[in-house]
């Protein structure tokens, strides 16, 4: 068993892993920049799905889409097994409360990455749509709330996603993501990397930040269809007073959080 696992964590710690894994955060932050992209349409008055979903179906309609898609799948398949090995073997030496936040940090982490990876696979065979997360996320929700315990738990679920948002905003003000970094040795490109982490950590936050809430709004008023996860929440946005221009704010901040991804594929201490 013993050597069965250190065979597992030579595997997953491998230079070869380590590349293609690289690829998954500049996926990620290509997803990113075209959700910004769709929000700042949205924004003009246009129309479009500002979730991860709008964003791959926006990516499969390209030339050699299905390809791109593919290649993508593989990439962010690669970094979830990376920060899923993180979470198993990595962090054992540090003290027990530290430990514990770590592993559960690069868990999540390794979620959210399959998480694009089963979008992807989804466009790339065909069975994706454009409408898929905000109706998957409504129907999941329906289908909790009327389960025993169902509106404690979509509670907890949507403050959840209100706190890590709060989180995110957090270590963008306090550039606490330059640890994950190897930050670049020239000044102007140290203050690239830096602002543009900040805006896009922000900005992320904030979305994130509304999913949350919309969920919880969604759930004590008990309208499940309500709960359409980040396209729902930023259109939510743009009904708002002045929420066209905080819809379009959002936005930029989500493009320059997908160029800092774009960034920590070169840069990420892995």
């Amino acid at each position: 068993m013993k050597q069965a696992a250190d065979t597992a964590e030579d595997v997953t710690n491998s230079r070869a892993l380590e590349l293609v894994a690289r690829a998954g955060f500049a996926v990620s932050g290509i997803l990113h920049l075209l959700v910004g992209s769709i929000a700042i349409r949205l924004a003009a008055g246009g129309s479009g799905s500002a979730d991860f979903s709008g964003a791959v179906g926006q990516l499969a309609s390209e030339p050699a889409g299905t390809l791109l898609l593919w290649v993508s799948f593989a990439a962010c398949v690669a970094l979830a097994l990376w920060q899923i090995s993180d979470a198993i073997f990595d962090y054992n030496r540090l003290p027990a409360g530290k430990k514990l936040g770590k592993k559960l940090k690069a868990a999540g982490q390794g979620l959210v990455f399959i998480g694009f990876s089963v979008t992807l696979a989804s466009f790339a065979s065909g069975k994706g749509s454009g409408g898929d997360n905000s109706r998957s996320s409504s129907d999941l929700t329906l289908t909790i709330i009327k389960a025993p315990g169902g509106v404690v738990l979509l509670v907890l679920v949507g403050a959840a996603i209100a706190i890590t948002g709060i989180f995110y905003a957090v270590r963008g003000f306090r550039k606490s993501f330059e640890k994950q970094l190897r930050m670049p040795s020239s000044g102007t490109a140290r203050t690239v990397v830096s602002g543009l982490g900040l805006v896009g950590y922000v900005a992320k936050g904030i979305a994130l930040l509304l999913v949350g809430l919309l969920f919880v709004i969604s759930t004590v008023r008990a309208h499940p269809e309500e709960s359409t996860g980040l396209d729902g929440a930023l259109k939510a946005l743009r009904g708002q007073p002045y929420g066209i221009y905080l819809l379009a704010a959002v936005g930029v901040g989500l493009i320059c959080y997908g160029v800092y991804m774009a960034m920590r594929s070169r840069l990420a201490k892995m």
